[in-house]
Order: structure tokens, then C-alpha cells, then sequence
């Protein structure tokens, strides 16, 4: 059956390399002094009166100093909607600190800053048809005009919806790109469907094991680019700092970066697709990532389950897919998948020999067979709540999974 449905996306294409480049790169340094400036005048305020300024007072104070002050003129370079969304982008860290879900914002270099926003003005964006396009391929080349000046943008894939923001964005790498935020009515087809719920364990050793006891090994691309990496940084260290070698050297760095999570997104795409290809339900367990982090470090960043499961639930999402996480303090790896016995491993034990029925079976395997089980309680669950509110007139939504 097929669905419409109303999204948010991004679309990002890259502008191409030219003199005008200095432009934007002012203006996102100076998004940059504008959020150190904030992040100053909030710490102060507080230290004196403990108190936090609000937005639409910090909004009024910004643009009495960009009008009337000499001293701030420069900030008129970035759009008042850039500076307005910067504000609003520092009220949100703060929001987010009295959560209880971030940090408190941070002073940043100005040269590290990635970005400024634009709403609905200080843009234009020019069809692909224009007549000043000038270029023996305009299908992939997109023209816009950002403050009065004209840019050209690798448009590789064709754009569609209502744009409701405009981001130019500075990589680690210091190339510059374009990022279209849109609303769009998206179609879902109906998929044939295969039936099939399947559990899956993340781990170290091994990046996914199914319960079938397949296991999905990851490629690795870091520990494989490891050693050239560290030879470079070595050459890169020994370099003047005060000449530009230095300075080329550590871009060299960051496109090599760039380049292994290239490699590491396209293998979360395909591995994503090939997952719904095989299964109509995916459950996985709702990991504590950053603690396993702080426990086994680059080991799990490597790996990049959590943008994996991004990806994923992106995926699924389009092909009429769902994802179900189960609870983390589930018990599945130390549990029989057979008799349900429970019993105590330890990290070095990668076999599961259970003490009750004696079945013996790789530990992950053992835990993707009961990640799939608690999956499957937790469908029937659910779908019972759902009947029973409709059977007493209460009407809802259908629960997320």
C-alpha cells in the first residue's frame, strides 16, 4: 500500500573553488566571534546577577551593537537572520543544559567554526535552466546568490521541496558547501514483504550477529589507513609552523579523515539495505554508546554503530521498514536462549554453555537470539495496548517502534 507522507531533509552539494571564497569564510568566522561574544556576555551576566539572559533580550542587544556600534560594524557582513539564528542556536545549548541532555556552550576558535544559517532572505537560488550558466554541463551545476554575490554548487542530485533554510558549511578540510534544509512530500511504496523479524547483536569482535548466527564483520577503514595516517603526522609535526607547509600538511590530515568516514557511510548504506532486503521487523538493543566509549575508546567510535543505526532507521523508514530497540538493561548475553536459564560470563568467555539444559552456542549468537525474542514480546505487547484503547473508544496513534 502506498503512503504520502511530509519530511525534513537536507540536501548538500559542494561549491566550487574560486576567489569569492574568501567571502564566506569571513562570514563564517564572524558567526564564530558572534557565539564566542555570546557565550562571554551569558557567563558574565550570570557570575554578576545569576541569572540567564533571554533570547529576545540577547537578539536586542546583538543588534543595537551591530547598528550603532563602531567598534562591532564588522558584524553587518553576516545576514541579521544569520545572526538571529546563531543566537537561537546558543539558546538551545543552554536549553539543553537545563535538561540535562548537553553541556554548557563552549568558547570555540574561530577558525574551527563550521557554518552560519540562512532563512528566508539573503539567498536567491537560480533554476537550472538560467541563461548566465555558462558551463558546458549545467545539469550539475547550480547557481546561488548569497548577500549579493554569485556562487556556482556541484548540484549531483536534483533538489525537490519547499526550501525553508540555506547553511554554507566549512569542513575540517576548509572546503565549502552549500546545505538546502526542505520540506517534501515524499511517496513510500509498499514492499513485497518478507515476514521475518530478525535480532541483532553489536559487538566489538564482530560488527553485527544475526540470529540466524551470521555475523557482519566491520572493514575497518581506520585501523586500515591507520599506519600511513600516523607517518604523515609524524612529517606534518617535524614541518615549520610559521610557513604554510604545516598548514597544508594538517588539510592533508583532515581529507584523509574525510575520506575513511566516506568509506565507513557507505558500508552503514549498503549493509543497511541489504538488512531490509532480508527482514520487515530489526531489533536491536538501545546500547549505551558513550560509555562504552570511556571503556573501550577508539574501538567503538571506529565502528559507528550509532550512525549506523541513524542510517538505518533513515533506510527502513523509506522502504515501510521498523526498527524496535529493546530496553539496555535487558538481560541477553548472560540468558539461555533455550531453557531462559540465567548464568554470569565474563568478557573473555565468547562461548555461551548453558548449566541448565547444556546448550552451547556462540556467546553473540546466544544474545541476537534473545535480542529477537524481546523484540518479539514487545511487538505483541504493544499491538495488544492498541486494541484494547480502540475497543474503549480511546483513539490514538499507533505506537512508534
Amino acid at each position: 500500500m502506498t503512503s504520502l507522507t511530509q519530511i525534513r531533509r537536507t540536501y548538500k552539494y559542494r561549491l566550487h573553488t574560486g576567489l569569492r571564497d574568501a567571502h564566506l569564510r569571513d562570514k563564517i568566522n564572524i558567526a564564530g566571534i558572534l557565539w564566542n561574544h555570546l557565550t562571554a556576555l551569558q557567563k558574565r551576566y550570570y557570575r554578576r546577577f545569576s541569572q540567564h539572559i533571554a533570547l529576545s533580550r540577547m537578539k536586542q542587544h546583538i543588534a543595537r551593537l551591530r547598528m550603532k556600534t563602531v567598534r562591532y560594524h564588522y558584524w553587518l557582513h553576516v545576514g541579521s537572520q544569520a545572526v538571529q539564528e546563531i543566537c537561537e542556536r546558543h539558546e538551545a545549548a543552554y536549553q539543553r543544559f537545563y535538561d540535562q541532555k548537553g553541556e554548557l556552550p563552549r568558547f570555540k576558535k574561530v577558525k574551527k567554526f563550521t557554518s552560519f544559517v540562512l532563512k528566508q532572505a539573503g539567498w536567491k537560488l537560480y533554476p537550472d535552466t538560467h541563461p548566465r550558466g555558462g558551463n558546458k554541463h549545467p545539469k550539475y551545476t547550480g547557481h546561488i546568490t548569497i548577500q549579493g554575490i554569485r556562487y556556482k554548487f556541484v548540484k549531483h542530485r536534483p533538489m525537490q521541496g519547499e526550501i525553508k533554510t540555506v547553511t554554507v558549511k566549512r569542513d575540517t578540510a576548509g572546503r565549502l558547501w552549500v546545505c538546502f534544509s526542505v520540506v517534501e512530500n515524499m511517496v513510500i511504496e509498499a514492499e513485497t514483504s518478507t515476514g521475518k523479524i530478525g535480532g541483532f547483536d553489536f559487538g566489538l569482535k564482530m560488527f553485527l550477529t544475526t540470529d540466524e548466527g551470521e555475523h557482519i564483520a566491520s572493514p575497518q577503514f581506520f585501523k586500515a589507513d591507520l599506519p600511513r595516517l600516523r607517518q604523515i603526522q609524524r612529517q606534518v609535526s617535524k614541518k615549520n609552523p610559521i610557513s604554510g607547509n604545516q598548514q597544508a600538511g594538517k588539510q592533508h590530515i583532515a581529507r584523509r579523515h574525510i575520506r575513511i568516514d566516506d568509506k565507513r557511510r557507505d558500508f552503514h548504506f549498503k549493509l543497511a539495505h541489504d538488512l531490509c532486503n532480508q527482514y520487515d521487523t530489526l531489533v536491536f538493543e538501545d546500547l549505551n554508546i558513550a560509555a562504552m566509549k570511556r571503556l573501550w575508546g577508539r574501538k567503538v567510535s571506529e565502528l559507528g554503530f550509532a550512525q549506523f543505526l541513524r542510517i538505518l532507521e533513515w533506510v527502513a523508514f523509506k522502504r515501510g521498514k521498523a526498527i524496535v530497540k529493546i530496553d539496555r538493561w535487558e538481560r541477553t548475553t548472560g540468558k539461555c536462549s533455550g531453557c531462559e536459564h540465567r548464568q554470569t560470563l565474563t568478557l573473555a568467555e565468547r562461548t555461551f554453555v548453558c548449566e541448565n539444559c547444556g546448550q552451547v552456542l556462540d556467546r553473540d549468537h546466544n544474545a541476537a537470539i534473545n535480542i529477537r525474542e524481546l523484540g518479539h514480546q514487545l511487538i505483541l505487547s504493544q499491538s495488544v495496548a492498541v486494541s484494547r484503547r480502540g475497543a474503549s473508544g480511546v483513539h490514538g496513534s499507533s505506537p512508534r517502534l
